[in-house]
């Protein structure tokens, strides 16, 4: 095993402690795994100091990322993550940092913004959509509509110049709007998208640590829950998205699969983990300092250990957190070996590897067929812009090629007053035109 110096560890200083009680959320039963959190949830001040004392020194890059989430982080006040911020002063050498903190916005206001602009943090936002799609899921704990308050948020972050984006969990529900789940997210601002797919399996009987949200690994019986998106549902989403995106929006608006397949075809490893090659190394932080794998296998058999018995730089150069990213390039299926699409997918997630392959295999990734929808439906284009970039010229003139079609074929008519024809519902001159 070789050394690395360099990990990404994602804080979730407020446990999971949350205003929301989102239907599809699979972290909130977490809190069985630590039942005396109900009343300690919060970060203390020396596991904080030493988390980021460690996380500084873990790190051979110049520019260091702290990446903050819950939970919901802002349960936790403005002055935990001042404290923060001074402890990453404090430690730092020559060191550039920079920090991400995701949210639900309900309680951001004139002190969090200020704050937030004060220190350049960036903020996603997390946003299922237009109301009647965010509201279906994303609920107070009283059963309450949240889309009003997080609107309400980002309005404010545009007032004081906070830099944003949004995460946009895709669901069976708003699945079924692609395009004006997109078109929403690209007129309140949001200039980077990141849609992930939500799928879950709720054991039949509760598990030995009392969870019924099960981990892949596990073989009881269990059922897909209702809310997880279908996997040719999820390839359509994203195949209709894209459809819109690259006759208008290339260049100007960043969507996390598109950027991350295009790089693959440029033989340039994929920017997002769940279409990389092999995984680790990128770790969740509890409240009380216990380090995991990954966000999505916070079970005990995957803890690495604790930031007060073991720095995080040990921890990530365990063999254990070796092979747990190894593992991924090391359990696909034959199917996968096999796939043209390989060096896009790498097999996906390996929380979502608990399908059959076609020949029966198991192991397979939940969500193959709907990648496999979106990787043949835009290799046509991907290709094209991979070749506009080897020739020095930017990914986005796909949309004067398709423009130039659009006016050979003569299916651009009507003058700058006519709706648009990439369907976006807008008049010409105010899109493509």
């Amino acid at each position: 095993m070789s050394s690395v110096n360099q990990c990404h560890v994602m804080a979730k200083p407020s446990s999971s402690v949350c205003n929301l009680d989102c239907t599809y959320c699979f972290y909130l039963e977490k809190e069985k795994l630590y039942p005396e959190r109900k009343s300690q949830w919060k970060m203390s001040e020396s596991t904080l100091e030493m988390y980021v004392k460690q996380y500084i020194d873990a790190q051979d890059a110049e520019h260091i990322e702290f990446a903050w989430q819950g939970g919901e982080p802002t349960l936790l006040g403005v002055d935990f993550f001042r404290k923060a911020v001074e402890f990453q002063n404090k430690y730092k050498k020559h060191h550039r940092i920079t920090n991400a903190f995701q949210t639900n916005g309900l309680l951001l206001n004139d002190e969090w913004c200020q704050f937030f602009k004060q220190h350049n943090f960036l903020i996603g936002i997390s946003i299922d959509g237009p109301a009647h799609v965010h509201d279906h899921y994303r609920l107070s704990r009283s059963g309450k509509p949240s889309h009003a308050k997080v609107m309400s948020a980002i309005n404010l972050m545009k007032q004081h110049k906070v830099d944003f984006n949004t995460l946009t969990v895709i669901n069976n529900e708003n699945a079924k709007y692609p395009e004006e789940v997109y078109d929403f997210l690209v007129d309140i601002g949001s200039s980077y998208l990141q849609f992930i797919p939500i799928v879950e399996r709720e054991a039949k009987t509760e598990s030995e640590n009392g969870l019924y949200l099960i981990s892949p690994e596990h073989k009881q019986d269990s059922n897909v829950t209702s809310w997880s998106v279908a996997p040719r549902a999820y390839g359509e989403f994203l195949n209709r998205v894209f459809d819109r995106w690259v006759k208008k929006d290339v260049g100007k608006i960043f969507v996390n699969t598109f950027d991350s397949t295009l790089a693959t075809w440029c033989n340039e490893p994929s920017g997002i983990c769940v279409q990389s090659e092999t995984c680790g190394h990128a770790f969740i932080l509890e409240a009380n300092g216990d380090m995991y794998n990954c966000d999505h296998f916070v079970y005990p058999e995957h803890k690495l250990g604790n930031v007060h018995q073991y720095s995080i730089k040990d921890m990530n150069q365990t063999e254990k957190a070796y092979k747990f990213g190894q593992a991924k390039k090391d359990t696909l299926t034959k199917q996968c070996q096999q796939c043209d699409y390989r060096f896009a997918c790498h097999g996906g997630c390996p929380k979502h590897r608990f399908a059959l392959s076609h020949s029966g295999q198991p192991g397979h990734n939940y969500f193959c067929e709907g990648y496999k929808t979106f990787f043949e439906h835009t290799e046509k284009d991907m290709k094209t812009m991979r070749d506009l970039l080897s020739r020095g010229r930017p990914a986005s003139d796909i949309m004067y090629l398709y423009l130039q079609q659009q006016l050979t074929t003569h299916q651009f008519s009507g003058g700058r007053n006519s709706p648009c024809r990439c369907g976006s519902g807008k008049k010409t001159k105010r899109c493509c035109g």
